[in-house]
């Protein structure tokens, strides 16, 4: 099984990020934390497509 290659954000130069900044209680803080690291273990992907992921997720499930 061919695991696939992790990307830097470095490495994403023709993708621009912008910071979403979010305020939330700390425990939900550090579940996020924890959720994105195991996913970036368990896939090989970078945080950034981990992030973008849970976004589309969010705003697919509300309906935006």
């Amino acid at each position: 099984m061919k695991k696939e290659k992790r990307r830097t954000p470095a490495q994403n130069n023709t993708i621009q990020v912008e910071v979403l900044k979010l305020h939330v209680d700390a425990d939900l803080y550090k579940a996020f934390q924890r959720c994105t690291w195991i996913l970036i273990n368990e896939t090989g992907k970078n945080q950034i497509d981990i992030m973008n992921e849970m976004v589309k997720d969010f705003l697919i499930k509300h309906g935006c």
